[in-house]
């Protein structure tokens, strides 16, 4: 649009408190401005529309812009644990097997378990994968990796049990219905509900992800050194 990025505020809007923190690393300035601004959490911006009176089945139907484009069902299923799996399973078997699969519902990783296993043959392969949702399980995970015990090909780790859909930031539920309900599952019912239901469900099949990969694009590639510099981070150990 050739805005300078000086103009632009960005906000997210997070089920995730540790996001706050997140935004003011040293390497999240890609374009040399923070790339996130400000980050609210779910729980926040819902008191703020509660404040503002805003009712939204009395809003008009109009239509707003789309700047971050269409997106797809397997961006969607990211917020519960074992989405992330999922949708670089879909992708992972479309280029290794050269075709567009039909097949592309991973169900064993699915589920509010603390701990997932699976193996799937892809071209001739055993892809085999571990989800892990809440550090207790996320520890075990890392302590079978540390051993040798586990030969994993990718493992997927979310700090909240169930994943994002169970943050911190998340709306706060009685103690009746937390006690009665399975809020997670039903939250992440929620999501899978909506990837079933969307038109494109592979991450790679997205316009705004095409328009941004290939030859004279932005990035060139996939994993390309500008990929690196602009969308991975890095970890250092911290004091127990």
């Amino acid at each position: 649009m050739g805005w300078d990025a000086k103009d632009i505020v960005v906000v997210a809007v997070m089920p995730c408190t540790a996001k706050k923190f997140e935004i003011g690393r040293d390497d999240q300035n890609a374009a040399g401005v923070p790339d996130v601004d400000i980050s609210i959490t779910t729980r926040e911006l819902s008191r703020m529309i509660a404040r503002a009176g805003l009712k939204f089945e009395a809003l008009p139907n109009e239509e707003f812009d789309n700047p971050l484009g269409e997106d797809t069902g397997a961006a969607v299923i990211f917020g519960a644990t074992g989405g992330v799996m999922e949708a670089a399973l879909r992708t992972a078997n479309d280029w290794l097997t050269g075709k567009d699969n039909d097949k592309i519902d991973f169900t064993e990783v699915r589920g509010t378990a603390s701990i997932k296993e699976a193996t799937y043959k892809i071209a001739g392969m055993d892809v085999k994968v571990a989800v892990a949702s809440g550090a207790k399980a996320a520890k075990e995970v890392m302590d079978k990796i540390a051993s040798g015990e586990a030969d994993w090909t990718f493992v997927e780790i979310m700090g909240c049990p169930g994943g994002c859909v169970n943050g911190g930031g998340q709306p706060i539920q009685p103690q009746y219905v937390r006690d009665t309900t399975d809020i997670k599952a039903l939250r992440a019912k929620a999501l899978y509900d909506a990837d079933e239901a969307a038109v494109l469900r592979k991450s790679h099949k997205s316009p705004a992800v095409c328009e941004l990969y290939g030859e004279g694009k932005f990035f060139e590639s996939y994993g390309c050194h500008k990929a690196h510099e602009y969308l991975h981070t890095t970890y250092v150990a911290r004091k127990k």
